[in-house]
């Protein structure tokens, strides 16, 4: 099991897994993503984002959209995927991560801390009442300083024994997949019938 940077070929399974588990599309561009991915077998087992927001006073970045499948679930999938996040922040010069969730106990863990909605950047503020009103009404705030982020050693140990609880079976492919109109495009052998 690995963490790596999603890759534009993803951007539908992406999108059907954020819109199947009520997740935040907004602003959606597929390069801001990372996927878990089983190194036996190439399955994605879990994802999440980094939003940067440009303000009058300098860049933020929130972590959002993560999900994990729920036949990975409870292996440690998320945690990973919320590492290479912090870790991705990190590289690109951030000292703090902000988190606007329900989730307070899963990012606690991490060294994630609830932030009073008033001391938030006015920008995630923002952000955190279009949340409250469309995806998690219980939504707050919550910061971690980059250095401060912590893997529990029970995560990191699940993670690399996880296996999916059933077989996830792939959606099979479609012609509009590959961007082409089935009621439009002519093939090779058409005999125009």
């Amino acid at each position: 099991m690995y963490v790596r940077d999603a890759k534009n070929r993803e951007e539908v399974w992406l999108l059907d897994h954020i819109e199947a588990m009520g997740l935040d599309e907004t602003a959606f561009r597929s390069r801001d993503y990372v996927v878990a991915i089983d190194e036996t077998n190439g399955a994605k087992a879990g994802f999440g984002r980094i939003r940067i927001h440009k303000t009058d006073e300098g860049e933020l970045c929130e972590l959002t959209s993560i999900g994990v499948l729920e036949d990975w679930r409870r292996q440690g999938v998320g945690a990973h995927v919320v590492e290479r996040l912090v870790e991705h922040a990190r590289d690109a010069g951030f000292e703090v991560v902000y988190a606007l969730t329900s989730a307070t106990d899963y990012l606690s863990q991490f060294g994630f801390r609830g932030i009073d909605t008033s001391k938030l950047p006015a920008k995630l503020q923002e952000r955190l009442e279009a949340k409250r009103g469309s995806l998690d009404p219980d939504a707050v705030g919550m910061a971690l300083a980059v250095d401060s982020f912590e893997m529990p050693p029970r995560l990191r140990e699940r993670f690399k024994g996880a296996q999916p609880s059933e077989e996830e079976s792939e959606p099979e492919e479609s012609a509009e997949d590959f961007g082409i109109d089935p009621d439009r495009a002519t093939y090779k052998y058409d005999t125009g019938n």
